[in-house]
This record gives structure tokens, sequence and C-alpha cells, in this order.
């Protein structure tokens, strides 16, 4: 486990380079704000997290399914995970800040383009939980509402 990248992995990077390519500017990993948000757009008051399919507990996708051994564990783990996901995320809305998320395994140019267009498009087209669908309980670009992590929130 000591191997596990925490920061600058490849779907972070992808969403980095695609957003600097488009000719926005950020921060990254930026430890002065709750949950050390992996992108952070100041300019656009927006924060982006690339969430790992395994460790935030991306429901229905292949890449996030539980060890067979230590079950208890993991479970435990992931939902913890996804709570403080959901803390943070109420944490930055009150400081006023747009948050996003984006699943690893939904990272492609559909969705870096719909993620762009939710940064710099509309003033508050990018706010909650915002999906590249119409609220079809996916969860691309957005962590899923409270109840989808059955936490009494």
């Amino acid at each position: 486990m000591a191997a596990i990248k925490g920061k600058d992995t490849r779907p972070e990077i992808a969403v980095r380079r695609f957003l600097y390519s488009q000719g926005l500017r950020f921060r990254v990993n930026n430890r002065r704000l709750p949950g050390s948000p992996d992108i952070v757009l100041p300019r656009y008051r927006t924060v982006i997290f690339v969430d790992g399919c395994f460790w935030h507990g991306h429901e229905g996708c292949r890449h996030s399914r539980l060890p067979e051994s230590n079950r208890e564990y993991w479970l435990h783990k992931i939902t913890l995970n996804r709570a403080r996901d959901y803390r943070v995320d109420v944490e930055l809305r009150q400081m006023g800040w747009i948050v996003m998320h984006i699943w690893e395994c939904e990272i492609d140019e559909t969705a870096l383009q719909i993620l762009y267009q939710r940064i710099v498009g509309t003033p508050g087209i990018g706010e909650g939980y915002a999906s590249t669908s119409d609220n079809d309980g996916g969860s691309s670009l957005a962590a899923e509402p409270p109840e989808a992590y059955g936490l009494p929130y």
C-alpha cells in the first residue's frame, strides 16, 4: 500500500494537462483548503477532485470491487473515505467554492470538455452535484448526494 500514490496520479495529470491546454491556470493539492483538492482554479472559485474508483467507492464500476481478503476492513475504509468526501464538499461549499468531482474511469475527451464548459460556462452550471447526464444517478464530474452514501447527512 505504501507504493500507492496520493497525488500526481495518471488520471490527475490527464485532467490537468487538458485544462492547461485550454488556457486554464490552477494550483494543485492546496493544503490550505479542506480535503486538499487535486485542482484549484481560484479565478473561477472552483475545486476539482479526481476520485479513484476503488478508494472512493464508485458504485457499479469494475475498478471498485472490494478485495476478497479482509473485506470488512476495506468496506469500513471506503465508507469512511466517502463520508469524509461528503464533509469536505460541504465545508468547501460553505466557504463559497464550487466543488466538482470526476471519476478516474470516466476521464475521456467528452467528460473533459463537459468539465471545461462547466468551469468557464454559464455561472452556476458547475455548482452542486452536476453530472454529465441529467440526474441519471451516475456521478461523472460530481460526487453523489449524501443519500447515495447511505449517510444521515
